[in-house]
């Protein structure tokens, strides 16, 4: 099926309505009481904190990894730190660059279910960029800019392209706190697809100008997963808190 076909089923089903989930593609994960979460590129552990606030209040026990943005395998890595830590069944989710680190890290055992938000999902030894470049370019992609071999997103182009919705004031803070991010951190490759093996969820945000709409939905399509559609910018996991930690909460097999 080309890509036209996929976007013409996805128009004649309606993709399921905003925040609707997919009925076909629902998922039953087992019930899970702690939650890592992983960020991606411009942002820190911080653009969580609105969700784990909400998990808290559901009774779950919730870790925000610092991602060090400097390799992939360095990346996974202290996941796995994190992960190592968790006292049972836990769901692993990541936003952005940070799919990817959950694609790899989620084979843990300890790992019931996986959670997208806006993120790459890459299959095993996929060639992410080349995939990325099938789709229209994203708006956020010219905003980058490199100090030596670390890149970070201008001010401009955070409040235009990569948090458009959240208001400018708490958007300027956000941008104050990006990590910078390495360039080698863009050449890795996952090497597994935890998402073939476990019950996965993605939240596709239909007003991202930082990954293409329909490349979220092409990547959720091929996983399965249990999907919804968020109104949003780029980053819904902190304008739209209360509908992330809700995909989560279902993650974990909450009702």
């Amino acid at each position: 099926m080309d890509r036209r076909d996929f976007l013409g089923l996805l128009a004649a089903a309606g993709a399921a309505g905003s925040l609707g989930v997919t009925p076909a593609l629902a998922a039953s994960p087992p019930t899970a009481r702690n939650v890592v979460l992983v960020h991606g590129l411009f942002a820190d552990g911080s653009c969580w904190s609105d969700v784990i606030a909400q998990l808290q209040g559901a009774g779950l026990n919730a870790t925000a990894v610092q991602n060090p943005l400097t390799t992939l395998e360095e990346s996974v890595a202290a996941v796995q730190r994190v992960l190592a830590r968790q006292d049972g069944p836990t769901v692993l989710a990541g936003h952005s660059f940070a799919g990817m680190i959950v694609s790899e890290a989620g084979i843990d055992p300890k790992v019931t279910a996986l959670v997208y938000v806006a993120a790459r999902a890459p299959d095993a030894g996929e060639d992410y960029p080349a995939l990325a470049k099938t789709y229209p370019t994203p708006p956020a992609s010219a905003g980058i800019v490199f100090d030596g071999e670390y890149g970070r997103l201008t001010q401009e182009a955070f409040l235009r392209d990569f948090a458009g919705d959240v208001p400018e004031a708490r958007a300027k803070v956000l941008h104050a706190v990006q990590e910078p991010f390495r360039k080698s951190l863009l050449a890795g490759k996952t090497t597994q697809a935890a998402w073939r093996s476990k019950p996965s969820f993605y939240a596709v945000s239909t007003e991202d100008r930082t990954i293409d709409p329909d490349l979220q939905r092409f990547m959720a399509k091929r996983m399965n997963a249990t999907t919804i559609e968020v109104k949003a910018s780029h980053v819904s996991l902190i304008s739209q808190p209360d509908v992330i930690a809700d995909l989560i909460r279902k993650a974990a097999g909450q009702a």
